[in-house]
């Protein structure tokens, strides 16, 4: 018979699996691969400096999909905990119930409706601002996508060892062409051409709080914004306009907990990656962080860096809550454009 951990694993492996059969094929085919490519080296426990057995990797792929094409049409299955049957999205009761075998449980639904699953050894549990923050170590059920944290419902979810992956990811490709960019300045503050491994550890003990600093952000922005907000998105088409949404709200939620956050601790290589993370549509609507930050290598004074965050705060709550009054995805994204910071 399996463990108790065991048999609670191998639910939520097997959710994990039916949410990938889903919703594998949203990515592109080189994100495609890119992913699997980690959730391999996971699954096979290889470090990063490990090479990947080409031919084990090929067989592993094949199989993977084949067992998605099998799971198609599963259902999720509920955990059974306690000798009661839960269902698989009731975060806090299965939490409660884990909690004395020192695991960590989350699920949840992310971009365009994905719904995300994980199982993790509890590192450490918080309290803040009414809010219970779940410090994830070692994961042991999870599915291709990996976020490195998730809020939901008065609870944020950290994951170290996601992000510790996301990181190294981020590492490998600046190391392709190695541009001077903030991605570049922010490798430069640690040592990882001596010691990889102990340089993705410090990396990921800063970025941890930079994450903590957002999902808090996030938690505060939904307060701010009520169910409204995500009323609003759920009507929004996949399109430029929902990017330009999702985008806005994350720029509030920066300005509200993050950046603050990032001023405060005066980390470079934090304040490097941050910026080095500013892309897409966020990087497109907040011209005068990029000239913050430029003032900031400039000068060594982080001063406009912190007023561009408290101007940020007000202008992205205003243009949110503009956002709320209004009907119509074409005036949404005629409103947001015209109202860049």
């Amino acid at each position: 018979m399996p463990s108790p951990v065991e048999a609670i694993r191998r639910t939520v492996q097997h959710n994990c699996h039916v949410a990938d059969a889903r919703h594998a094929g949203d990515d592109t085919l080189c994100i495609y691969l890119l992913k699997m490519r980690e959730f391999f080296r996971w699954e096979e426990g290889l470090g990063y400096a490990d090479e990947l057995p080409r031919a084990s990797l090929a067989r592993w792929l094949t199989e993977r999909e084949a067992l998605w094409s099998r799971l198609e049409d599963a259902e999720f299955r509920p955990l059974e905990l306690d000798g009661a049957l839960l269902d698989p999205f009731d975060d806090h009761a299965i939490n409660a119930r884990l909690a004395p075998l020192g695991l960590v449980y989350s699920a949840g639904y992310g971009h365009r409706g994905r719904p995300h699953f994980f199982l993790a050894r509890l590192e450490r549990r918080d309290d803040h601002d009414g809010c219970t923050i779940f410090t994830a170590g070692c994961e042991l059920a999870r599915d291709l996508s990996a976020p490195p944290a998730m809020s939901r419902d008065g609870m944020v979810f950290l994951r170290r060892e996601s992000l510790r992956r996301y990181l190294w990811q981020r590492v490998e490709e600046w190391r392709w062409q190695k541009p001077d960019n903030p991605m570049g300045r922010a490798i430069a503050c640690y040592d990882f051409d001596t010691d990889l491994e102990a340089a993705l550890d410090a990396m990921t003990d800063q970025e941890l709080e930079t994450v903590r600093l957002h999902e808090l952000g996030e938690v505060e922005a939904g307060r701010l914004l009520g169910e409204g907000w995500r009323e609003l998105l759920a009507r929004l088409p996949r399109s430029r306009t929902e990017l330009l949404a999702r985008a806005v709200r994350d720029l509030l939620a920066d300005c509200l907990s993050t950046l603050p956050g990032l001023v405060e601790r005066g980390h470079p290589a934090s304040i490097h990656f941050y910026m080095a993370n500013l892309g897409g549509m966020r990087g497109e609507l907040f011209p005068a962080l990029h000239a913050a930050y430029e003032h900031w290598r400039d000068t060594g004074s982080l001063s406009r860096f912190a007023e561009t965050a408290r101007r940020g705060r007000d202008h992205w709550l205003a243009v949110a809550r503009d956002m709320l009054r209004m009907d119509g995805g074409t005036s949404l994204e005629d409103l947001i454009d015209a109202r860049r910071l």
